[in-house]
């Protein structure tokens, strides 16, 4: 009886197993996310084919699917408007699971545009323009946020199998247990990320911003220009905007105030989230070529302000090495009628070499959190700008623990910005990984720092002119690491056919950081290279000594050089520079020697040298809200929003430190580099400037001249190096960069993504008769324009091959000097690497 009534309770109990089991609800989970920019897509549909259960992704692209019976032989669909149907076969689903689809965005069409008289999708279009006060963060007087910076940095398209077996990258195979494959159909391996958390402060008049980034994780990255240029000031975009920048492109906005001429609009779906009804709008350019997008948003239907939007350049847009890229914006209501911005995703793939091979994807989230518009505080904080727009980094900002970011992130890492840590951990401590790291960075830099010193640049080790010979530098500074405020400097340089050393010796003393302020003391004895601008190709470099046109005569002149410079920045935009220069020059072939100016001149200080001055210098430079990138002791310009403008006054000083001349020069330039979307950028520079006194052509103004086949912006090209001496010139210099202009409507230089640009440049000048008569002497190779116009006009073809530039120069006046090589066409050639 008790084995009977065992075997019936068990069956009993099987049998309520079994039952349980047959009515088990599974359920399909899972998130629909687009295959370029890993977002997830909202109000997605996710449907079985054959059985016709399904639902909508919510707004953050998720679903859940819950199924009474086993799924056999079915096929899910899972389609969004603007993107390819992804059907998924399936053979049976008996549990629970949670699944990844990735959607591919449709490929552009040239579907017919129907006319006709009520375009309902214009309409709407109209009504979010008129209510773009809603959105548009513009509209308030002032607000303030939190701001979460996160940049990542992954090398994507990776080909394991391939790159597994190369000899350079053997050491580093470990690497590929690291790498991703499952949420993506291409692998890739996570290499980078940094984070920032700052408070962020905006006032609209007077226009003032503050940012005070308060945590940083920048694995490494250690330039704190570098930094702030990341935060939340500068990489801002606002779609509503006429014109939103993309790497160095100002693209159209579909919400630019003609955008109905650039762009066809479409309505789509509508959905509901928190109870309030969203419309679907899509936009599409007109034509090929144009700075355009192709995307969606969804736009509430009663107050017409923006939920989320995603941009996408159009097809044939001219932007260099761009794979892919997607720009996503999300807003939430901060009250019954504003809706304001809470994140912003920037993913770009990047495909150096070429598009499916090795390249890298960036991926830039910004999120807004604690936002207060209108608040009577925040003018009072801005009152305590040193300047208009004040970006400050606390210090100690990388100390944080991970127990700190883990509470203080807007949103939590997701498994790839986990492993991204993981990766660096381990590299940092592999020697091979370093060692790549170091070539890369001497390739980019042209330096490598030693401990506490920097060696280089490496393209100034070799190079020659007929003067030296084969000529050899070494350059040499101390960083950081040896002093926050001290920096020495120089080079040693050696020419095998004149057989002489030369160098510079510098020492610069860092009084203020910011405001920038330094006090700098050197020496020079070289040959004068005349290299006047940063991105301008001297005659010191390897580059130089190929690209010489040979066919114009050499002319070569030493100078001694020792000086003593105050630099002095202020907080409004104004920079002050005072500095004490002796100078010795010695002319060297194919000019006038000082022993012609000896015989010219009846002074007591015939024995001395002529060509020997003292001169003091007082520099005055307005440039509103100017950017810098700072590396080491040095500062780069990244521009300023409105012209710059720059005074000089020099004064010589005969008998100081037994100088022989005394004279007095003004000189004054402004210039701008400036948008004019959609028709590229111009950039113009007006200058001018007067000699009083005279003086032999060394202290005077010398008419830049170019003898390189290597094109350069800030001279005249055509005209040859002393070709014109002035004492009072003035002149301009014009380059309208337009973009790919005439060669959109050309399938093929479409394809080829070339540009188009034209310059202009001319100066008119003269020079008195007394500096005539002292300076048009013995073999002299100048002469004056003698109140003329000197005319360079230009055009060519840029982006050729992504890099190259080849200038077409016509010369439209012509003053040659006796039998001086003179061009009136010249072909020169540049190569750049820009988006």
């Amino acid at each position: 009886m008790y084995r009977i009534c065992s075997l019936y309770l068990l069956l009993v109990f099987s049998f309520l197993l079994s039952t349980d089991s047959f009515g088990q609800t599974i359920k399909l989970s899972g998130i629909v996310r687009d295959k370029q920019s890993d977002e997830q897509i909202p109000f997605a549909s996710v449907k079985f084919k054959q059985s016709g259960r399904g639902m909508l992704t919510d707004s953050a692209g998720k679903f859940t699917i819950q199924l009474k019976n086993q799924i056999v032989n079915d096929t899910l669909e899972v389609f969004s408007v603007g993107y390819k149907v992804l059907s998924v076969p399936i053979t049976t689903i008996k549990d629970s699971v949670f699944l990844t689809f990735t959607l591919e965005v449709l490929a552009p069409t040239n579907e017919a545009v129907v006319k006709v008289k009520y375009n309902r999708a214009l309409w709407f279009w109209r009504k979010i323009m008129s209510n773009k006060n809603k959105t548009d963060k513009k509209f308030w007087d002032n607000y303030s946020y939190e701001i979460y910076n996160k940049l990542e940095l992954d090398i994507n398209n990776i080909k394991r199998e391939k790159l597994s077996k190369n000899f350079l990258i053997k050491p580093l195979n470990f690497v590929f247990n690291y790498i991703d494959s499952n949420s993506e159909s291409k692998p890739f391996l996570p290499v980078y990320l940094s984070e920032t958390l700052s408070d962020y402060y905006f006032q609209k008049n007077p226009e003032k911003i503050y940012e005070r980034i308060k945590a940083t994780k920048a694995n490494g990255v250690e330039n704190e220009s570098f930094i702030k240029e990341m935060g939340g000031t500068f990489q801002n975009i606002n779609v509503m905007d006429n014109f939103i920048p993309v790497f160095n492109k100002e693209m159209i906005s579909p919400f630019n105030t003609n955008a109905d001429f650039y762009y066809k609009f479409k309505l789509a779906d509508t959905a509901y989230l928190n109870g309030k009804r969203l419309v679907h709008l899509f936009f599409s350019g007109k034509r090929k070529g144009e700075s355009t997008f192709d995307g969606d948003c969804w736009v509430n239907d009663t107050s017409f302000a923006l939920q989320r939007i995603t941009l996408r350049p159009s097809a044939d847009v001219n932007i260099n090495f761009i794979e892919g890229l997607t720009l996503l914006q999300e807003y939430r209501q901060i009250n019954d009628t504003t809706w304001f911005l809470y994140k912003d995703r920037f993913v770009a793939d990047i495909a150096p070499i070429a598009k499916g091979k090795l390249g890298f994807k960036g991926r830039k989230t910004t999120t807004y959190n604690n936002v207060v518009v209108n608040n009577p505080a925040t003018p009072v904080q801005l009152e305590k700008n040193i300047r208009n727009i004040q970006v400050d980094l606390l210090p100690n900002t990388e100390n944080f623990t991970d127990s700190f970011w883990l509470s203080r992130r807007h949103e939590p890492l997701n498994k790839n910005e986990q492993t991204v840590y993981k990766v660096l951990d381990t590299l940092k401590k592999n020697p091979t990984y370093l060692l790549y790291k170091d070539i890369i960075e001497i390739a980019a830099k042209g330096t490598r720092d030693f401990g506490n010193i920097r060696l280089g640049p490496y393209f100034y080790w070799i190079s020659g002119n007929y003067w030296e010979g084969a000529r050899f530098r070494f350059d040499a500074a101390t960083n950081k690491g040896f002093s926050k405020k001290w920096n020495f400097s120089g080079y040693l340089a050696y020419g095998t056919k004149d057989g002489l050393f030369k160098g510079k010796a510098q020492a610069k003393y860092l009084l203020n950081k910011d405001p920038w302020t330094f006090l700098a003391f050197s020496y020079k004895s070289d040959i004068d290279n005349r290299q006047f601008y940063y991105d301008q190709l001297g005659n010191d470099n390897i580059f130089a000594t190929v690209f010489r046109r040979m066919e114009i005569p050499f002319k070569f002149q030493q100078i001694k050089e020792t000086k003593l410079e105050f630099f002095k920045e202020t907080g409004s935009g104004y920079i002050i520079e005072l500095a004490a220069i002796d100078k010795q020059y010695k002319a060297l072939m194919n000019l006038p020697g000082e022993e012609l100016y000896k015989t010219t001149r009846a002074t007591p200080t015939d024995l001395t040298n002529p060509f020997h001055s003292f001169e003091t210098v007082v520099k005055l430079r307005y440039a509103f809200q100017e950017r810098y990138l700072e590396e080491n002791f040095n500062r780069r310009s990244l521009g300023s929003k409105q012209p710059i403008v720059e005074l000089k006054y020099t004064k010589g000083w005969a008998g100081v430190f037994n100088s022989n001349n005394n004279y007095d020069k003004i000189d004054i330039t402004i210039s701008h580099k400036l948008s004019v979307a959609p028709y590229g950028k111009l950039y113009w520079n007006l200058f001018a400037g007067k000699v009083y006194g005279t003086v032999p052509y060394q202290f005077l103004d010398i008419l830049p001249g170019n003898e390189l086949y290597y094109y350069n912006k800030y001279a005249f090209n055509l005209m040859n190096q002393f070709e014109f001496l002035a004492d009072n010139y003035a002149g301009f210099n014009i380059e309208h960069n337009i973009g790919n202009g005439l060669f959109r409507f050309i399938p093929l230089t479409r394809k080829l993504m070339f540009r188009q640009f034209w310059s202009v440049k001319g100066v008119i000048g003269s020079l008195s008769d007394a500096n005539k008569k002292l300076n048009f002497i013995g073999n002299y190779p100048y002469k004056s324009l003698d109140d003329r116009m000197y005319l360079e006009v230009g055009t060519g073809i840029d982006n050729i091959l992504k890099f190259f530039r080849l200038d077409l120069v016509w010369r439209l006046s012509d003053h040659p000097t006796g039998n001086a090589v003179v061009n009136k066409f010249g072909v020169f050639g540049s190569f750049r690497f820009t988006f």
